[in-house]
């Protein structure tokens, strides 16, 4: 009999598992990810970014491992406050295969189609971490962890899969915040390195690729002495700060060019008004067993079925996505539109548009500029903690992104590019 098991994967060539951790990948919900595509809708403007969350995860398994056995190697352990948090040998070894687990289901809360929409579609105070520990505390999970060798904790799981702001009312000690950092962290995170790698390759772009083996070799546990801190945090050697800007510049420009494609962003819009239109009150359930019987196959399947059935209330929204009868992007806003005092000027182009030319055939994108600059400990030559914002300029000046488009119906775009024209100026104070 097999004790372990290899997926053959074009990012990591081989990921392997142990058999009681198959029997994770074999279960319901886990398949479930074989359905529900990592990048939504982007396929309608990168034909290759068709992969889905289950290979996504099964990377993140991968890297998370790497990174553990490089963090936990004694000879890698350079302070007494990091060296006091890391359990025995034994322990270490519970420890890593929560990690494994917990990164391989961080992700099976998900609705169809990920992301696009989840704040309006799901209940008031309910995201999809909320569904992932749903699932990693359902009688079919605790079954395969109490099967496992060694039995594993789902608190421990859930813990490290959502991390200390999701897991609530559970808290997490020191050495699960730093166990759950290495999964889902924002800055050196196993989650970002693989969705970067990853959805690049698939897309076809070169932006999102870095070095990612210097990386990970020099990932360490670190004191936040910058922050007059013995708190361990992951962070790095100084030798692998240039990776680490090479993974922020990737993140940069894959945001800029791909997951912040005006088309692929207007496709979102167009997918939350047909589900919210097709959606039984306009929300996805949050029953459990309702959630695994709906990915987007089942998506797909009612936009054609609508597409084709001219008499539904739904034609006109599943004719945008299925004959890419999307609207038109007919206003960016400039970094010089604010300089009237019009802090969201796309907000004001909107809504003047939709008095001129109604609600139905404008619609409005806004993600606030938010900086991307990462903070975490790196450890110089002189074994002295700096801050990673101390020590780059390039992390330091890592420019802010955001969106502010308004999008109209293909059909009043010439009409809306002019009226925008005659406006812009005086909407926005700018004469």
């Amino acid at each position: 009999m097999k004790h372990s098991h290899e997926f053959r994967d074009p990012i990591h060539t081989f990921i392997s598992v142990r058999t009681d951790e198959r029997k994770v990948i074999d279960s319901r919900p886990f398949q479930r990810l074989r359905h529900i595509h990592q990048l939504a809708l982007s396929y309608l403007v990168y034909p290759g970014a068709t992969h889905k969350r289950f290979e996504h995860s099964l990377g993140v398994m991968d890297i998370a491992s790497r990174i553990f056995d490089i963090v936990t190697a004694p000879e890698n352990v350079h302070h007494d406050s990091v060296r006091n948090i890391i359990p025995d040998e034994q322990a270490r070894y519970y420890w890593k295969s929560v990690l494994r687990m917990a990164a391989l289901c961080h992700d099976v809360g998900h609705l169809p189609f990920s992301h696009a929409a989840e704040k309006e579609l799901l209940p008031k105070d309910y995201d999809h971490e909320q569904l992932t520990k749903d699932i990693i505390y359902s009688g079919e999970m605790e079954e395969i962890w109490k099967g496992m060798t060694p039995p594993l904790r789902s608190d421990d799981i859930v813990k490290l899969a959502v991390g200390p702001k999701k897991a609530a009312p559970l808290e997490l000690n020191t050495w699960e915040t730093v166990l759950a950092e290495i999964i889902i962290g924002d800055a050196l995170g196993a989650d970002r390195m693989d969705y970067l790698l990853r959805d690049s390759y698939h897309a076809g772009v070169a932006y999102g690729t870095f070095d990612r083996h210097r990386l990970i070799n020099t990932l360490r546990i670190l004191p936040a002495e910058y922050q007059e801190s013995d708190e361990p945090a992951l962070g790095l050697e100084a030798g692998g700060l240039e990776s680490s800007e090479g993974l922020m510049i990737a993140r940069h420009f894959m945001y800029k060019q791909v997951y912040l494609h005006h088309i692929r962003r207007v496709y979102d819009i167009h997918l939350k008004d047909f589900l919210t239109k097709w959606l039984k009150g306009g929300k996805f359930s949050t029953d459990l067993n309702k959630h695994m019987n709906i990915s987007d196959v089942e998506v797909l399947v009612a936009i054609r079925r609508a597409y084709e059935n001219k008499q539904s209330s739904q034609h006109v929204l599943a004719r945008r996505i299925q004959c890419r009868e999307h609207f038109r992007l007919f206003y960016e806003a400039a970094p010089s539109d604010t300089q009237g005092g019009k802090l969201i000027p796309g907000k004001v182009i909107a809504e003047a548009a939709e008095a001129e030319f109604g609600s139905d055939r404008i619609r409005y994108d806004h993600i606030p500029p938010k900086t991307a600059a990462p903070i975490f400990p790196v450890l110089i030559f002189d074994g002295k903690i700096e801050s990673s914002l101390q020590r780059s300029q390039v992390l330091k000046r890592m420019p802010e992104i955001g969106v502010d488009n308004v999008y109209c119906d293909k059909s009043i775009l010439t009409e809306a590019i002019a009226w925008r024209n005659l406006k812009r100026n005086s909407l926005l104070s700018l004469e």
